[in-house]
């Protein structure tokens, strides 16, 4: 199983808009046995809330299947849990190597940093811009299950 935990800063916006986008993904692949996908956060600030109405908003205008997400931290025992902790910025990074105190094993990758023009994905939080966001999570996510196929570690159906 590939386990995969997308962050964000206060896991009501980006890193939940980024669980479902590759959770629709991979169930549209029929790959969904091979996954688990979750979603937190580096601050503490939005814990227990749900996913943003713009969010939603935007995963509902995409045929994108939102759940009942609540906001939670991300913490140390996540990193030794998940094989992949993928970040929507590098402020997420810097925040997120407090928490788990560094990255021997090299599983703290941007998200778009399996695209050909790695760069932050933009908070919507700030910005107001969902549909910006949408598109670089969907590369971003596209990208990283093609990086994964091509590094073999998908099973054929």
């Amino acid at each position: 199983m590939i386990k995969v935990l997308m962050i964000c800063h206060g896991n009501i916006c980006r890193s939940p808009m980024a669980q479902f986008v590759l959770q629709d993904m991979v169930n549209r692949k029929g790959l969904t046995r091979q996954f688990e996908i979750n979603s937190a956060a580096t601050s503490r600030e939005e814990i227990g809330n749900g996913v943003h109405h713009g969010t939603r908003r935007k995963l509902a205008e995409e045929g994108v299947p939102c759940g009942e997400h609540r906001a939670v931290q991300v913490t140390s025992k996540d990193y030794e849990y998940y094989d992949y902790l993928l970040i929507m910025d590098e402020s997420n990074r810097r925040d997120l190597m407090r928490i788990i105190g560094g990255d021997p094993d090299k599983k703290v990758c941007g998200l778009l940093d399996f695209t050909h023009r790695p760069r932050d994905i933009a908070d919507p939080w700030y910005t107001g811009n969902f549909d910006v966001t949408y598109t670089d999570v969907v590369e971003g996510c596209e990208c990283f299950l093609r990086w994964l196929d091509k590094s073999g570690k998908l099973r054929d159906n």
